[in-house]
């Protein structure tokens, strides 16, 4: 399993209602990184997709505490052991996690690699919402991409593991 995400100098990524930067360029890596393959995320992160639909050419899988919930196209699950379980089923063994910040944090033990793009600036609104602090948590940065400038705002592809 992989985690993704557009991540502030702080480790901020969203203001509990989006993104906290518009980066086409980072859109444009986030498809071509998860096209094909199975995102995990929690129901808040689906909600805030365009339409709250989910993400085409995708298998979704919404992880949340609320067991009444149902969202057409979407699988859902309601701990980690069901959706490890679920992969399994599925014979699923490349899937990304998406987020929010509470589905990173949860699901962050099961990972082996991390795709974060890094934004130097920090964004105009305080995130409230923030992904775990890798170098905290003993995850090394192991590639790194040339500076990519957009919108005023200079970040790079990188990648962590345990």
């Amino acid at each position: 399993m992989k985690a993704i995400a557009a991540i502030a100098p702080d480790w901020g990524i969203g203001d509990g209602a989006g993104m906290l930067y518009s980066l086409p360029g980072d859109l444009k890596y986030f498809r071509r990184q998860t096209a094909g393959h199975t995102v995990i995320m929690g129901r808040k992160t689906l909600e805030s997709l365009p339409g709250g639909k989910p993400l085409p050419k995708r298998r979704n899988i919404v992880l949340t505490r609320d067991r009444s919930y149902k969202k057409r196209g979407v699988y859902v699950v309601h701990s980690p052991r069901e959706l490890l379980e679920l992969l399994a089923a599925l014979g699923d063994t490349d899937p990304f996690v998406i987020g929010g910040g509470e589905i990173y944090r949860l699901l962050l033990p099961y990972c082996d690699a991390c795709l974060l793009t890094r934004v130097d600036q920090p964004p105009e609104i305080s995130p409230s919402v923030f992904f775990p602090d890798l170098a905290s948590a003993g995850w090394h940065e192991t590639a790194s991409s040339e500076p990519q400038e957009e919108n005023g705002l200079t970040y790079r592809f990188t990648e962590w593991e345990p």
